[in-house]
């Protein structure tokens, strides 16, 4: 695949941008290798999203798949890479179903609140175990991840649950807390593959596709082999991570087309230059929007302290909210779309994964600067 950086080179396909949260664009080179292999039909009369799973090739691109995504990660030797059906949901349930042990005195769980979808996660995790709040931001402007000092880990915590990146909050934590010998969780959906991660500060990682990983329906999990060997006996075949991890992700028919997309992604994300090549993108797309932000002369405004800000979900609002609608009425004719806020914060946001283009977020940054000065 001859690859479209996410630069400003970046070849544009059409003249709109989706800042979409999820499922977000993917690169171009990407859907156009996927019509030409994914979705045409062979000398046999089957297209590759055709081909059963248990086959030899569609089994081959699986393992493509994952070994391109360890060695983009360098996900340690001593971790399972599984390729599951479903979303991060899924996974809030699923955690504590795999990693509660209270036989072994294991039946605590502890969750950072960092915002929304932190709270989601502690809210499904009530239901199979004692979930105690290890660490709590503070809920004030500007807002922030929770701090790294005081947290509350009880005897008998089977994991510490953070969600690294709050989609719809914007906040990120800048800096990773660390649990001791307690397993450090993380919800990464929507920062993984933006930046290089260390795996091996975890015990569990996990992240929906439909951000940087390709279409919804496929969950990525890493997990310790260490945290495979608890008993998980709440656990059903299909989210049961050692029966998964026994049987290559394939206990049930996985999410075959999200798996082919998926490699074509770690594709282009390696001759893109890897994850420090994203990550110096994607810093620059964010610095130059919050710049932006910062100085609109408080037309615009971001909630989140600067070195918590998200650099993959950018939240901001227009200081006279009874322009929102026509900020984004105006935005829609110039091309520009999905910039609406999640309904629980409301405002705006701007969602800057890999295959956002420098010159999508330069096209934003400069119809906010001709709005500003319109209606400042």
């Amino acid at each position: 695949m001859i690859p479209n950086p996410p630069g400003r080179g970046f070849a544009q396909n059409g003249a709109a941008w989706s800042f979409a949260a999820g499922p977000s664009r993917l690169p171009d080179a990407v859907l156009a290798r996927a019509g030409e292999t994914l979705f045409r039909r062979d000398a046999h009369g089957a297209a590759a999203i055709e081909r059963p799973f248990t086959g030899d090739d569609f089994r081959a691109a699986l393992a493509d798949a994952r070994t391109r995504l360890v060695r983009l990660l360098q996900v340690p030797e001593h971790y399972r890479v599984l390729f599951l059906a479903g979303g991060a949901m899924h996974q809030f349930a699923a955690v504590p179903m795999n990693l509660l042990d209270p036989a072994a005195g294991l039946g605590n769980a502890a969750y950072a609140d960092s915002g929304y979808w932190s709270r989601r996660a502690m809210q499904e995790a009530h239901r199979y175990a004692n979930v105690t709040v290890a660490a709590k931001h503070a809920g004030s402007t500007p807002l922030a991840a929770p701090s790294l000092s005081g947290w509350k880990l009880p005897q008998g915590s089977a994991y510490c649950h953070i969600t690294a990146n709050e989609t719809v909050d914007g906040i990120a934590y800048p800096v990773l807390p660390d649990t001791g010998e307690v397993p450090l969780v993380a919800d990464a959906t929507s920062c993984i593959l933006s930046a290089p991660l260390d795996i091996a500060k975890f015990g569990l990682v996990y992240a929906s596709a439909q951000k940087n990983i390709g279409p919804a329906g496929l969950t990525i999990v890493i997990v310790r082999e260490d945290l495979l060997r608890r008993p998980a006996t709440a656990a059903p075949s299909p989210l049961h991570y050692g029966v998964q991890a026994a049987q290559g992700s394939c206990v049930n028919t996985p999410p075959t087309l999200a798996i082919l997309v998926a490699g074509l992604v770690f594709e282009w994300i390696e001759q893109c230059g890897g994850l420090t090549a994203m990550a110096e993108v994607n810093r620059r797309k964010a610095a130059s929007l919050y710049r932006t932000i910062d100085e609109s002369d408080g037309f615009y405004i971001a909630p989140v302290a600067p070195a918590h800000r998200s650099i993959t979900n950018a939240r901001f609002h227009l200081a006279n909210d009874t322009l929102t609608d026509h900020f984004l009425d105006e935005a829609e004719r110039q091309g520009l779309a999905h910039l609406r806020g999640h309904p629980h914060v409301g405002g705006l946001r701007a969602s800057l994964y890999n295959a956002m283009p420098e010159a999508g977020v330069d096209a934003l940054i400069r119809f906010m600067t001709q709005f500003a000065r319109r209606y400042g």
